[in-house]
């Protein structure tokens, strides 16, 4: 069967994948992930239980430690994990983005240093490539890596970095000078987070995440030449190569959290009885769960479209699917976590359900990776034909 047919029937091997899944994330249950979120903190004793069974790496080549999989199982493991209430955040960032980059345009004395870290979940990157005054405007980046000597020092400042004071490297985004046109170009280095010069301090957010963000400085850092991924002749798509898989991974725990929304909520609408029978039965909350459910499986299917797509090579196909999957994943998680918590009044509010504090880690979603409004200006450009309207 082939990865494009494997998005719409599954194999026993995928079904068996999430299943894996569900036992572990299961058995942590989502009190378990409520407690961290409502803490801060990340939820290690299950990530570590996961990179041990090899589902943290399963899209790592098999050379290094991995599963020898794709994105598509990856974003199975996330979507899985996601529908029973415990969304990790840094599957999108560390073996999604980082280990992607490094696998695809990492020497090869990077990737054996790195990618069995991935594999078994022991390494923890971080991504920071957003900067103060350059949002989605990566080309407006002003970090820079200059040389000295055999080392790179790079001077700047990211902001909205994920689950940095967890991680145990960071890969940064920042520009160098090519040497041969003289124009700044950008380039990414893998940054020790214990290294001198470098400093990270916490943004409050006023959302429930089980990681928090962090502002960065970089004040004269010095790395040595190995940090700079794919060394001076990696080409500029590496930058590019982490952001079809982001987007992916992103729809993944939206498509997650709106199926855990609606099984939470038929759960109750099932028992809860007034009148005499079940509050189920009635049109009035049943019709806006039967459309919410049909909304969050036509965004999966888009989803695992554009998985199976990336992991076939068909990167333009694959960038019009995965803009599209985050967009519908977005909007069909906050309707249905909208609509379940609407079906069951008060107690959809409550702390004991737990749907409430997840309103805000979906809203991300029309934010983060990538607007919503930057997702339509690309669709527009790619897809329909417009003229360029930024």
């Amino acid at each position: 069967m082939s990865s494009i047919q494997s998005s719409i029937v599954e194999t026993d091997e995928l079904q068996a994948l999430r299943e894996a899944v569900r036992d572990i994330v299961g058995r942590y249950g989502p009190e378990y992930a409520t407690k961290h979120s409502r803490a801060g903190e990340s939820m290690t004793e299950m990530w570590q239980e996961l990179g041990e069974a090899g589902f943290l790496g399963v899209s790592v080549p098999e050379e290094y430690g991995g599963g020898g999989a794709g994105i598509y199982e990856l974003a199975a493991v996330l979507e899985e994990s996601s529908a029973l209430g415990a969304s990790m955040i840094m599957m999108v960032v560390s073996p999604a983005i980082c280990g992607t980059i490094i696998a695809k345009y990492g020497t090869e004395e990077q990737k054996r240093v790195w990618l069995p870290g991935f594999a078994d979940g022991s390494i923890v990157m971080a991504f920071g490539i957003t900067e103060p005054d350059a949002g989605s405007n990566s080309h407006n980046i002003s970090t820079v890596a200059r040389r000295d000597g055999d080392d790179w020092v790079l001077n700047g400042r990211k902001v909205f970095v994920t689950g940095v004071n967890n991680a145990d490297y960071v890969l940064i985004v920042a520009r160098t000078v090519d040497e041969r046109s003289g124009r700044l170009r950008p380039a990414m280095f893998v940054l020790p987070r214990e290294t001198p010069g470098f400093e990270y301090r916490e943004v409050e957010m006023d959302i429930i995440e089980s990681e928090k963000q962090y502002l960065l400085f970089l004040d004269d850092v010095r790395l040595p030449a190995s940090a700079l991924i794919g060394g001076s002749d990696a080409p500029l798509e590496a930058l590019f190569a982490g952001l079809n898989p982001e987007r992916i991974m992103a729809s993944a725990i939206a498509v997650g959290t709106g199926r855990y929304a609606i099984n939470k909520a038929v759960e109750y609408v099932k028992e809860r009885e007034v009148w005499g029978q079940p509050i189920g039965a009635h049109q009035g909350i049943a019709h806006p769960l039967a459309k919410a459910h049909i909304e969050v499986e036509l965004s999966r299917l888009m989803m695992l479209r554009a998985a199976a797509l990336y992991d076939a090579g068909e990167d333009k196909a694959a960038g019009e699917a995965a803009n599209m999957a985050k967009y519908s994943g977005a909007e069909a998680s906050i309707n249905a976590l909208d609509v379940a918590i609407q079906s069951m009044g008060g107690n959809g509010l409550s702390k004991e359900y737990g749907l409430a504090q997840m309103l805000g880690l979906a809203r991300i979603g029309r934010v983060a990776p990538v607007s919503r409004e930057m997702v339509l200006n690309f669709i527009a450009q790619h897809s329909l034909g417009l003229p360029k309207s930024y």
